[in-house]
């Protein structure tokens, strides 16, 4: 007669339960659950889950066989695996040979893949087979330097929502049709692309991250953006395009995200947004941006000034603004006070600005003008932070000068002066 102490419980559990155990725990230890006994002989061989990376195999020093361990374990995983596999994702430093690395994405292929995730090598880069463009159940997409070439009966991925893609080398027009060809993307990383041109029309796109050499960067057809960040790198043959581009980079790059919730833009950002833009009417409110982030911002061009400016004004709601200075002398105008008073009318409030903070700051006049600007017309502001550059001594005490004996339009802000040691 058996009693509980006979009985294996964890065996007798259901196979979607015991599924749902070996997820959680790395694939090397649910694969070594198979010597439990015959009854767990090929219970992981069901899961729908499967993670590489070095951690699956023991250190060692030789990396050639550590490498051809990790190929041999992904290759007797798969093969020996039964059922749909609807997470793949290898992460690894060794770069496993093309040949396997097409078998496996092949296979994959078959077995209703739903996320695949690969980034393997530190310098290596993979050319990813035709296969890839063939998994109609593909939720979510992740390539880390891959060279990319969509073939020409590819229908795009009707079901994708998630697509990043870091140092991937592929078409200018194929990346573009790429994109437009998921109706359904949600989420859209482009990191470390060269030189590039463009255009992104996805319109259920909510989340957009860039990072890269962007000539020019055009939103079309993304009414559901809520978050942005963008990081611009610059070179001769860029600043170059910048000078000669025409049109207004502002109203190509964010005349059409009305719902924007937030907004982060690092290096050259409010350059590129100041190509163009003119003073005057703002045909878009953002009604609900609460956060922007700005990273040198150049207080000494009164383009860029002006880029912050209409933000900020075009966002009734903002909460929390975040800027950090850039000191890089660019035009011969830049103590034109004058136009605090003459272009910016008296009754302009930020009704909702509760949070600023300033870093970088080097006291130059339209970085004072500006932070005596917000602290008269925001009523319910709560705290300015403003953080001098640790290369500014001699002024520092003429700021904090300045910066107190500004009128607070909100009676509760409090100013926040802090200095970096050296």
């Amino acid at each position: 007669m058996d009693t509980d102490l006979d009985r294996d419980l964890l065996s007798d559990l259901p196979q979607s339960i015991i599924e749902s155990i070996l997820v959680k725990v790395p694939l090397v230890d649910a694969v070594r659950t198979s010597i439990l006994s015959r009854k767990w002989r090929y219970k992981w061989a069901a899961i729908t889950e499967l993670v590489f990376s070095d951690t699956c195999l023991t250190s060692g020093h030789d990396k050639s066989i550590i490498s051809c361990n990790l190929v041999n374990f992904i290759t007797r995983c798969l093969f020996l695996h039964d059922g749909p596999i609807h997470k793949f994702e290898l992460n690894t430093s060794f770069s496993p040979a093309s040949p396997d690395l097409d078998q496996w994405l092949l296979f994959l292929s078959r077995k209703d893949i739903k996320e695949l995730i690969i980034d393997i090598g530190e310098d290596d880069w993979f050319r990813a087979p035709s296969c890839v463009f063939f998994c109609p159940k593909l939720t979510h997409l992740v390539l880390v330097r891959c060279e990319l070439n969509p073939p020409p009966n590819f229908k795009g991925f009707l079901c994708l929502k998630h697509l990043s893609l870091q140092q991937v080398i592929i078409p200018p027009h194929d990346i573009e049709v790429l994109i437009s060809s998921c109706p359904l993307l949600e989420s859209l990383t482009l990191s470390y692309f060269d030189s590039l041109e463009l255009t992104i029309r996805a319109p259920n796109l909510k989340y957009l991250n860039l990072e890269g050499e962007f000539k020019d960067i055009r939103l079309e057809n993304t009414p559901h953006l809520i978050g942005i960040s963008v990081a611009m790198y610059m070179t001769d043959d860029i600043a170059e395009h910048f000078e000669q581009c025409s049109g207004c980079n502002f109203d190509k790059f964010l005349g059409g995200v009305p719902c924007l919730e937030r907004l982060i833009g690092h290096i050259y950002f409010t350059k590129y947004l100041s190509i163009g833009n003119e003073q005057g009417n703002f045909p878009v409110t953002y009604q609900n941006l609460k956060f922007i982030e700005l990273y040198q911002v150049s207080f000494e061009d009164m383009k860029e000034l002006l880029v912050v400016l209409r933000l900020i004004v075009s966002s009734p709601n903002l909460e929390e603004l975040q800027i950090s200075s850039s000191s890089i002398t660019t035009t011969t105008d830049i103590y034109d006070l004058e136009f605090w008073e003459r272009d910016w009318p008296a009754d302009c409030t930020f009704g909702k600005l509760k949070i600023v903070h300033m870093t970088d700051f080097s006291g130059l006049p339209h970085e004072i003008a500006f932070i005596k600007f917000l602290l008269g017309h925001s009523p319910v502001l709560e705290q300015m932070i403003v953080a001098p550059t640790m290369y500014v001594t001699d002024k520092v005490v003429k700021m904090l000068i300045d910066l107190l004996t500004f009128r607070r339009a909100s009676p509760q802000a409090t100013v926040k002066f802090i200095q970096e040691p050296l």
